[in-house]
């Protein structure tokens, strides 16, 4: 098997990696050391949009833009970016709504039966175009290494 056929897969592995480790620090600059943050999602840059605009690039320098591949990447790309913005900033109001009820009704029903939910799930418009533009420079970078 070529060498190459594994860069389809590690590449954009690799550069959501990054992208991630780009937020942690960007993260632990701006409100202190959390290691758990390594593992969350939501804020700046978006690292699902800069893992799928990785892979769909991948996959047009390796399988070329008139492959099945491309086209897969292509829908997969979009159903992704769209999720990281507008369904998850639909649940964000969602959790926001609920909390606002629920501190309406403090005295009348039981709070620690209701936790306060995340109000905060997606992205905004700016990480995901950071995280595309990471995306898509962080693979230029590694298939000029590679080639």
């Amino acid at each position: 098997m070529d060498p190459q056929t594994y860069l389809v897969f590690l590449i954009p592995i690799t550069v959501g990696i990054i992208t991630q480790l780009i937020k942690f620090a960007l993260y632990t600059f701006k409100h202190g050391l959390d290691i758990g943050y390594v593992f969350t999602h939501g804020h700046m840059p978006s690292a699902h949009t800069s893992l799928v605009i990785s892979l769909l690039v991948t996959v047009a320098h390796y399988e070329g833009v008139n492959s099945a591949a491309f086209a897969l990447s292509a829908v997969l790309s979009f159903i992704v970016i769209d999720d990281a913005a507008r369904i998850r900033m639909y649940l964000g109001d969602q959790g926001r709504y609920l909390n606002m009820l629920i501190d309406q009704l403090k005295g009348e029903i039981d709070e620690s039966k209701f936790p306060r939910l995340k109000e905060r799930v997606g992205h905004r418009v700016s990480e995901i175009i950071v995280g595309g533009f990471l995306g898509f420079f962080l693979t230029l970078l590694f298939i000029s290494l590679f080639s």
